[in-house]
């Protein structure tokens, strides 16, 4: 009768034994399968949203970098163009001071006229380029364009 009941201890040992491993087996299948679910979804998450936020980023920032070049260019060139026509009208009234009558005077004043109002629009013109320029080269990394150079 001992060695019955240490067979039947030992069946019913072995039963929860094997129930156990089976349960534990279903459990880490389950756990395995969170994980991989968990993963898919860190993976996706990353490359539609991360990954596209951080592209954003960087165009922003590249387009804001490019703002400020073209600002600067523009800002130069106007005070470039500001100092060439204080330099002419200087030479023209230089020019109407040593002037021998009124007549050469107003030669002078003409030919002045007649020069800075060609020089205005050429500079707008250039300013204008510019500016368009600078408007293409600010959009250009938004766009996931190169340097905007056409």
């Amino acid at each position: 009768m001992a060695e019955d009941s240490h067979e039947g201890i030992d069946q019913a040992a072995n039963a929860t034994k094997s129930a156990t491993d089976r349960a534990a087996n279903v459990a880490k299948d389950a756990a395995d399968k969170m994980r991989a679910g968990a993963e898919t979804a860190r993976q996706t998450f990353q490359d539609k949203v991360v990954e596209p936020a951080q592209r954003a980023g960087e165009a922003m920032k590249a387009s804001g970098q490019k703002i400020a070049e073209g600002g600067s260019n523009i800002g130069v060139k106007m005070i470039d163009q500001a100092e060439q026509n204080a330099r002419e009208a200087f030479t023209a009234m230089r020019e109407a001071a040593a002037a021998k009558d009124l007549s050469d005077v107003m030669r002078i004043q003409g030919d002045y006229l007649r020069e800075q109002g060609n020089r205005s629009m050429a500079q707008a013109k250039e300013i204008g380029d510019l500016i368009m320029q600078f408007g293409r080269d600010a959009v250009a990394p938004l766009r996931g364009g190169g340097t905007g150079q056409e």
